[in-house]
C-alpha cells in the first residue's frame, strides 16, 4: 500500500430538521390545539484513531464527507428522526488542523481516541412549544440549525521512541534492519528510503522500543533540496534522536564533520523544539576503515565536531557494536519514562 502521510479533506455536518406547524384534528374534539413536533438533529462528523490503519491514502482520493440532514417534525406530536453520525477512521498519530484558521482540532495519539470534526445542527422547534394562555393556536416554528463545515488538513506523525537522523546513505535503513525485524530497502544510491519505516527492537521479553527511519536530509533541505523537510514531522513524537554519520564516505572529498553540522542546522531551521531533543552520535561504517585506524578516525571526528554527548561507533551492515547501543537506548528510555520530564539535548556541536 502506498504510504500517504498528508491529506486535505472537507467535512460537513447535517442540517437539523425544521419544526412542524400542525393542529390536532380528531372527531368530537374541537379546538384540539397545536401538535407540531420538533425536527431531528443533523448528523455529526467524527474522527477515531485506529491502530489497524497505517496510512492516510483513503483520504487522498475521497475528500468530501457529508453527514445527512435531520428529518423535519410532523403532526400528532411526531418528532423528526435524527441523522446518523459518520466516523472517519484514521491512523494512530494523526494530527488534524482547520486549514482556514490553523486551529488544532485534534491530536489522536491513542488507539480508539475520538474527536468531533463537525457538529450537526439542532432540530427546530414545532409549534406545540409556543402554546400559551394567550396564544392557543400558535403558528410559529423554528427552522433547523445548519451543521458545521470545515476544510481540514490531516497529518500523520508516526509513534516511535527513537528517530534516526542523517544524510542519505548514512546507513539508517541498514541499522534498522540490523536491530529489528523491519526490512526497508537498502541500496548503494541516495534516497533509497522514500517514506518512514518503523521497527520494533526487542531487548528482553518485556522490554522493547520502536525506532523510526525517515528519508535522509541534505544541506539545503529547508529550501526544498532533496526531499526537503517533508518527513521530519515523524520525529516530533520521539524521545531520543540517533544522528548517524557515515565515517567512511566513498567520495574522498566528502567531509563527515561538515555533513553532520549541516544536518543539525537543517533540524534547527525546521523546528527548534525538535532540535533540542536528546541526541546521540552514532558513527557508522567502521567495517570500511582498517582496524588500526578506527579509533584515531573516531577521536579525530569527535574533536573536530566538538561533540560533548554520547558517542557510539558501529558497523550496521554486520551488526558490530549494535548491541551495546541498543541496551544503552533502552536504559535511557526507561529513565526518561520514569521522570516524565522534557529531556535536554544530550550534546551539541559548537556553532
Amino acid at each position: 500500500m502506498k504510504f500517504i502521510d498528508e491529506a486535505r479533506i472537507e467535512v460537513a455536518a447535517g442540517k437539523g430538521g425544521n419544526g412542524a406547524v400542525s393542529f390536532r384534528r380528531e372527531k368530537f374534539i374541537p379546538l384540539g390545539g397545536p401538535d407540531g413536533g420538533d425536527g431531528g438533529r443533523g448528523g455529526s462528523v467524527w474522527a477515531v484513531a485506529d491502530r489497524n490503519i497505517n496510512t492516510l491514502v483513503e483520504y487522498r482520493y475521497t475528500r468530501h464527507f457529508k453527514a445527512r440532514n435531520g428529518e423535519g417534525g410532523r403532526g400528532s406530536d411526531c418528532y423528526g428522526k435524527g441523522a446518523d453520525d459518520i466516523t472517519l477512521r484514521v491512523p494512530v498519530g494523526t494530527v488534524i488542523h482547520d486549514e482556514d484558521t490553523g486551529e488544532l482540532i485534534a491530536d489522536l495519539a491513542q488507539d480508539g481516541q475520538r474527536a468531533l470534526l463537525a457538529k450537526g445542527g439542532k432540530g427546530g422547534l414545532g409549534n406545540l412549544h409556543f402554546k400559551s394562555s394567550t396564544n392557543r393556536a400558535p403558528r410559529q416554528s423554528t427552522p433547523g440549525e445548519p451543521g458545521e463545515s470545515r476544510n481540514l488538513q490531516l497529518e500523520l506523525r508516526v509513534l516511535a521512541d527513537i528517530g534516526l537522523l542523517g544524510m542519505p546513505n548514512a546507513g539508517k535503513s541498514t541499522f534498522i534492519r540490523a536491530v529489528s525485524a523491519a526490512r526497508p530497502k537498502v541500496a548503494d544510491y541516495p534516497f533509497t528510503t522514500l517514506h518512514p519505516n518503523l521497527g520494533v527492537v526487542r531487548v528482553d521479553t518485556d522490554r522493547s522500543f520502536v525506532i523510526a527511519d525517515i528519508p535522509g536530509l541534505i544541506e539545503g533541505a529547508a529550501e526544498g533540496h532533496g526531499l526537503g523537510h517533508q518527513f521530519l514531522r515523524h520525529l516530533a513524537r520521539t524521545r531520543l534522536l540517533l544522528h548517524l554519520v557515515d565515517l567512511a564516505p566513498f567520495d574522498p572529498d566528502t567531509d563527515p564533520v561538515h555533513e553532520a553540522r549541516a544536518i543539525v542546522e537543517e533540524l534547527r531551521k525546521y523546528d527548534e523544539e525538535l532540535y533540542r531533543k536528546p541526541r546521540w552520535l552514532v558513527l557508522n561504517k567502521l567495517d570500511l576503515i582498517p582496524e588500526a585506524e578506527r579509533q584515531g578516525r573516531i577521536d579525530a571526528f569527535v574533536e573536530a565536531y566538538q561533540w560533548q554527548g554520547p558517542v557510539y561507533a558501529i558497523a550496521a551492515i554486520s551488526g558490530s557494536n549494535c548491541q551495546p547501543l541498543i541496551f544503552a537506548i533502552m536504559d535511557a528510555l526507561d529513565e526518561l519514562k520514569r521522570t516524565e520530564e522534557p529531556g535536554e539535548p544530550a550534546g551539541e556541536a559548537a556553532e
